[in-house]
């Protein structure tokens, strides 16, 4: 029951001393990434950068207790900063007191609403998303967070927009009043950080750009000069205080809280899952989201945004040589002694530089390779990753969102109502029954047409069985026998077991035969229950396409 309740803390129990150094040495590497990147994603939110510190101190500490997890790092996500962003900017000022109250109720219900995912044990929803629609809604959320900090890297004031493309024309119509010292800090930080990444990647790179930039501000005294620095941060952990939760205020949440979430929770979830059978060990995800929505609830009560796992964090966790839940309790103790001893440090220190940390953190998130891809192997969802990265680039990540979703739940449709069918032919040299399409040596019965049917056979897709069942028996006139490969069909409804009643009535009123051959267990339970034995006697129904043909007095060396 322990084990079970506080997986994390057993973790720490049964410690073994030799991945000690490992956990140490990651833990402290993670902390350092977490500082910039918790303050930039804070300012992302559209609050003060040190609620990003705060987001990876109680929050952190909850969820070690109760992760299945031992990689994943926990805390503020550019996407889900975003999404509330987009979200809450509508309902209040951005940095104003409402605002940042919405933000904590919204952390709050993100925080319940993961909770019940857990304690309901809806962790396997993660499968029914589509991987197009992931990898086209990421390149465009990608692309919009990166244009959402265009305004702090070219020191231009760009307002809430209700749509991107919105947003787009703005920074355009602002590019005469660009800063130009500015956004040579910006774009210096952000050519610094990639050759840092590239050339010296297990140097913290976002520390060292950091602690560049605000020496440099500071010797120059860069913001008499107009750079905007993120300026006092305060001391200490943050206070208890009760998130104002109010009717409306849920009620205005909502759909913001769910799209969050969700989304949140596709990318925790995969992430762990990858680094897990990477090391061999099982993540439970429901366990997981218990951890995460406990984490995001308790974490409200602290003035925290909304945490999950982190893609770029947990990948340089594991990297750096992460063995266990407790790099992230030391990742927690290195954000809590810089929160009580070093935030006046980062007094001078330039927005651009958290726009450019912003920036290069998300550009690996663009994938245009994989929707190529995806259009090369399969057009369906080359479109879905396609429509889902259009809707979300030029409206907004719900719109998106809901859009991908929308076009694959119609591809799904279209497919399951336009099942494969094939007509089969036997091979000889082989001995086996193949698609006459794809093997145009495979040898026909005469009189006889053998159809395969590889799908669930149901209200919506008998129309177009029947319709190619007419178009292939027109074909050849001399067929007096159709033969259905149920093999594929591992269920009816009652729909299509009416329909196919109806067909061995019609074909036996021609003088035809319709016989059922593979048919599995759970589908011939039904039958027998809807009473064929009775109606159409003992010879309907056959254990293979094989033994069909031998009951109809077909030799397989009589094939043509």
């Amino acid at each position: 029951m322990f084990k079970s309740v506080f997986p994390g803390l057993n973790q720490l129990m049964n410690y073994r001393r030799k991945d000690l150094s490992g956990d140490l040495g990651a833990g402290v590497i993670v902390g350092v990434m977490l500082i910039p990147q918790g303050m930039a994603y804070a300012m992302l939110t559209g609050v003060h950068p040190v609620m990003g510190l705060y987001a990876v101190t109680i929050p952190l500490l909850v969820y070690c207790l109760f992760a299945s997890s031992r990689h994943l790092s926990v805390g503020p996500v550019a996407m889900g900063s975003l999404i509330a962003f987009t979200g809450v900017s509508s309902l209040a000022e951005p940095g104003s007191d409402a605002y940042v109250s919405y933000i904590i109720i919204l952390t709050f219900m993100v925080g319940i609403l993961r909770l019940m995912v857990g304690l309901l044990r809806l962790g396997f929803l993660v499968n029914f998303l589509s991987g197009a629609v992931i990898t086209g809604f990421t390149s465009a959320a990608a692309f919009v967070i990166a244009s959402s900090q265009l305004n702090h890297l070219l020191g231009i004031a760009v307002g809430y927009h209700d749509y991107n493309f919105q947003m787009y024309y703005e920074i355009i119509r602002q590019l005469p009043q660009v800063h130009w010292l500015t956004l040579t800090i910006g774009l210096g930080s952000i050519v610094l950080l990639v050759v840092l990444r590239r050339w010296l990647p297990r140097l913290p790179a976002p520390i060292i750009v950091v602690a560049l930039s605000i020496l440099v501000v500071n010797l120059f005294q860069l913001d008499q000069a107009g750079v905007r620095i993120v300026g006092e941060i305060p001391q200490g952990f943050p206070s208890f205080s009760i998130p104002p939760v109010t009717v409306e205020a849920i009620i205005q949440l909502l759909p913001i809280a769910l799209t969050i979430a969700f989304v949140n929770f596709m990318e925790s979830t995969s992430i762990a899952k990858v680094i897990a059978w990477k090391e061999k060990y099982k993540v439970n995800p429901n366990q997981e989201e218990r951890a995460i929505g406990l984490a995001n609830v308790i974490g409200s009560f602290f003035s925290s945004i909304p945490v999950t796992g982190s893609y770029s964090r947990t990948a340089a966790n594991y990297q750096y040589g992460g063995k266990t839940i407790l790099s992230s309790l030391f990742t927690f103790l290195l954000i809590t002694l810089t929160l009580w001893l070093f935030t006046p440090l980062f007094y001078g220190m330039p927005t651009a530089v958290l726009a450019a940390v912003i920036i290069v953190a998300v550009y690996s998130l663009i994938n245009f390779a994989e929707i190529k891809r995806l259009f090369h192997l399969k057009q369906a969802d080359g479109w879905s990753a396609l429509i889902a990265f259009v809707v979300t680039l030029l409206m907004d990540i719900v719109t998106g969102i809901v859009a991908g979703l929308l076009f694959s739940l119609v591809v799904f449709i279209w497919r399951s109502a336009n099942p494969h069918i094939a007509e089969l032919g036997f091979l000889t040299d082989k001995g086996v029954f193949r698609n006459v399409n794809r093997f145009p040596q495979a040898k026909t019965f005469p009189g006889i047409l053998i159809i395969r049917i590889d799908a669930r056979l149901y209200f919506a897709n008998m129309g177009f069985l029947e319709e190619k069942l007419a178009e292939l028996t027109s074909q050849r006139e001399e067929i007096h026998t159709v033969v259905l490969d149920m093999s594929g069909v591992n269920d009816l409804d009652a729909v299509a077991l009416d329909q196919l009643t109806e067909w061995m009535v019609h074909y036996r009123s021609r003088g035809m035969r319709m016989v059922l051959a593979g048919v599995k267990g759970p589908v011939r339970d039904l039958l027998d229950r809807a009473g064929w034995k009775e109606k159409f006697g003992e010879e309907w129904s056959y254990l293979s396409v094989t033994h069909a043909l031998k009951a109809l007095g077909m030799k397989l060396e009589n094939a043509m």
